[in-house]
């Protein structure tokens, strides 16, 4: 299990899975795009980079994940492969790539749009031995 998705009133859940809080945050990136398009219908062809930062590691799991709609949304691409890598000193920075393809509507099958994700229901935890990092996003 490298993600789910998780029941919400209004909008939808996502968790991510990892052996290491940088995977969990693969994942939740998986996770969400999930949600808007067939994942394994995208392929890597072009390697965006994402930088953001944070005063704490919750924040920065909801930064990555605005900062992907972002880059998805100026450079109208579909991502489905992720790298994070999180460095710590006075703030949380993380530096990763988003890899993926033009969108294409027919290939893709758009489903849901993400608008963000939210800071309600960010979580960060442990269960079966892999960590887990969570949140809502606005769809």
């Amino acid at each position: 299990m490298d993600y789910e998705l998780l029941e919400h009133e209004a909008d939808i859940g996502i968790r991510g899975y990892g052996n290491t809080i940088e995977e969990a945050f693969e994942t939740g990136a998986r996770a969400m795009f999930s949600i808007m398009i067939d994942l394994e219908t995208v392929k890597s062809e072009k390697n965006v980079k994402i930088k953001c930062e944070a005063p704490d590691i919750e924040a920065l799991f909801v930064e990555w994940l605005n900062e992907l709609l972002t880059k998805k949304d100026l450079e109208e691409m579909s991502f489905s492969r992720f790298e994070v890598k999180i460095y710590k000193d006075d703030i949380y920075r993380l530096e990763g790539t988003a890899s993926g393809e033009r969108f294409d509507q027919k290939k893709h099958k758009p489903k849901l749009e993400v608008k963000g994700a939210t800071y309600s229901g960010l979580k960060i935890g442990k269960k079966d031995e892999k960590i887990f990092i969570q949140c809502i996003v606005d769809v």
